[in-house]
Order: structure tokens, then sequence, then C-alpha cells
């Protein structure tokens, strides 16, 4: 049974305060739960290792991809192939962050990878700021938590000049590029969590501005904001997204990348770790290995398992199947064209409720830290988020 420990919820006005506007659902219920799942050192710092690990895995993984040209296998559309490629090639394409979802890690439940949201992750502000000020504003133990995902990214934006472990020279090497960071107007979840890494960056040493990207102007000669060129540019738009609906961009970004005009993050390599046909690849690779669930791009014979779409948010048209492939529970959404691959089921830690918790554990050159998802067997877009505390 998931422990957990309530604590007095952050008020509407103090969660305003810090910029982090998405905290009531549609249904009129707080985002953020009043209770902390607790977790011992030894479970945080198995969080950490197996994300380290993994990470390493799906570098060989995209090793694999590149060396036997399996792009259309793990769904990566031809218009960014070529991009993918060079920025593969070249270490100048530092991966800022990313986010791995693991079953288990709690409740005395073996840690599985679920998927890796390598591009484009969400609940960055939650787990970096919203869950340590709970832990302040509850009177308690702020450092009680696997919780250094700010102080991570501040060093892996340096490492972007220095592309060492040592971020000491950044101030020597850095040459005073402009660091540009966009989103799509109309979304303040995506468009503050934009506005924190901004911020992060400014505290790195970078001069940094903000712009949507619809006021973003771009050539082969670069990326331009107000008559301003951009060397470095950050988008919290997915790759997919741009490949599939702008077209005309990922032309012009492959462009803009090979001149050698501007440095974009994510870079399009993570495009490969975001799709999920990755998982059937890694278990290719790496058969049975503890971390991983069996995946496959055929109905797994005799297991329950779910299915799901190699590219899609907030748990929409995935499905749970019962051993015969008949769908237990399914959530419908907007991702049902993309191919679709199938993972062994494993069950989520649950609480005396009922209620099931996902870990996601952040990764910016390593993993730095972990915050959960509680919803039901199908975590989506009105699952909670839950911090946590190390007793």
């Amino acid at each position: 049974m998931v422990e957990l420990i309530k604590v007095e919820p952050l008020s509407v006005e103090y969660l305003e305060s810090l910029g982090f506007a998405w905290h009531t659902d549609i249904d009129n219920t707080s985002y953020i739960s009043d209770e902390l799942v607790v977790i011992t050192e030894d479970e945080a710092r198995a969080y950490q290792e197996a994300a380290n690990e993994l990470y390493d895995m799906f570098v060989e993984a995209g090793e694999y991809v590149i060396e036997n040209n399996l792009f259309h296998e793990v769904g990566i559309p031809f218009n960014l192939i070529e991009l993918v490629k060079e920025t593969w090639e070249n270490d100048v394409h530092w991966h800022l962050y990313g986010r791995f979802d693991f079953a288990g890690g709690i409740d005395g439940k073996p840690i599985k990878l679920l998927e890796f949201n390598a591009d484009t992750p969400t609940a960055l502000f939650e787990s970096a700021i919203i869950q340590w000020a709970i832990l302040k504003q509850n009177n308690l133990e702020e450092s009680a938590q696997f919780n250094y995902i700010y102080e991570a990214l501040l060093d892996n934006f340096k490492r972007i000049v220095t592309l060492d472990e040592d971020v000491s020279r950044f101030e020597e090497l850095y040459e005073g590029w402009k660091f540009l960071f966009s989103s799509i107007k109309g979304n303040i979840e995506e468009e503050n969590t934009t506005r924190l890494l901004q911020h992060i960056a400014t505290e790195a040493g970078y001069i940094t501005n903000f712009a949507y990207v619809d006021e973003v102007e771009f050539n082969e000669s670069g990326i331009y904001y107000d008559e301003e060129k951009y060397e470095l540019w950050f988008k919290l738009i997915p790759w997919e997204d741009i490949a599939i609906e702008e077209p005309d961009l990922a032309v012009l970004l492959t462009a803009i990348v090979n001149n050698q005009e501007a440095i974009i993050f994510n870079p399009a390599y993570t495009l490969m770790f975001q799709s999920k046909a990755m998982l059937k690849i890694l278990w290719d690779l790496y058969p049975n290995h503890p971390l991983l669930l069996e995946t496959s791009f055929e109905p797994i014979p005799g297991k329950k398992q779910v299915r799901k779409p190699i590219f899609g948010r907030e748990g929409e048209d995935v499905a749970i199947l019962d051993e015969n492939g008949n769908i237990i529970k399914e959530k419908k959404g907007h991702y049902h064209n993309h191919k679709m691959v199938y993972q062994e089921y494993v069950e989520l830690p649950q609480d005396i409720n009922g209620n099931r918790y996902q870990a996601g554990v952040f990764f910016a050159y390593e993993g730095c830290g972990v915050g959960f998802r509680k919803g039901g067997e199908i975590i989506d877009n009105l699952s909670k988020f839950v911090g946590h505390i190390i007793k």
C-alpha cells in the first residue's frame, strides 16, 4: 500500500504568485494533491539509478536506429530524418531535459519503464517548484525530497556551452549568444513552463527573451525575433507536430541547423526517444531487462497488455487489453491515427482508496527528481500531481 501523509494545501493565491496558474482541473477540483507520497532514501536512489541506466540504454537504441535506418519503424516523419541524423552526430545538440514515467519503485514493487517523455515533458513546474513549496509552507524539512531539478537544469544549461560535466568554464567560453524561448499562444501551462526554463537560463548567464512561436521569424540565415538574431532557441512544441502540421518549418529548421545558424532545444533526435516505438527497440536490444516491460508492434499473445500510440499525450487513445486481446478499458483521443505499440501490463502501486500512482523522474544530465501522478488505471489529464517526502 502506498504510504501518504496529509499536508495543508497551498492557497490559490500563493500558487498564482509563483506563476502556477493551472491549479484547478476542469471538474473544479484541485490539481495539486493535499497529500505527499512517503518514500525512503533507498527508493529515491533507485529511481535515480534507473533513470541513469535507462538513458544510456536509450542512447544505445538511438545509435541502433540510425545505423540500421529504422526511422520509419519508430515513426520519425521523413521530413525530420536528416535533422535527427545531424543533431545526433554533432555534440553541440545537447539534450536539455526529459522525464521518465515509471510504474513501481514504491510499496515493494520493482521499477518498470512505461515511457520516456524526452522532447516536451510536462509537470516540470510542479515537480521542481510546487512540491518543494509544499514542504516549505508546511514547515517540513525542505531537503527531504529527491528533487534538485532546478539545480540540475541550471548546470545543464551551462553544459550547452562547456559540453562537459564540469560547468566551471561557462563564463570563460560563453560568447554572448542570445537564447530565445517559445511556446504556443493560449496555453498558460506551456507558456509558464517555458518562462521557468527561461528564468533558469538567465540565472545560468545567458541573454534571454521570450516570444510566442507565431511571432518568431525563420529563414535559412537563422531565427529572429523583433529584428534580433538568436543563436539558441527553446521550443515547447513537439517535433512531430512541427513535421506534420508545419512541414515548411521543418525544412527551414533543418537548413538553419545544417548552416550552423542556430541550435534548437530539445534537439530533433529526442523525437526518437519520445517515440514509444523505442520501447520495442529497447526490448529487442535488452530482452528481459529488469527495468523493461515486453513491448511489441503486434498484440502480445496470452498477456494482459496496454495498447498505446507511439506519439500521444495524457493517456489519449490508450487501451488496456486482456489476455485474449479484448479491450477492458480505453480512453478515446486525438492520436488514434498513429502507429500503436503493445506493452505488457503492470499494476501501478495503489493507496487505501484504490488510487494508482505513477512516478515521473526528471533527467537533466542525470536523474534529478521525482514527482507522482495519481489517477485510475490510465493516467490522464484529470490525474492529480502528488509531491513526495523522504523519511
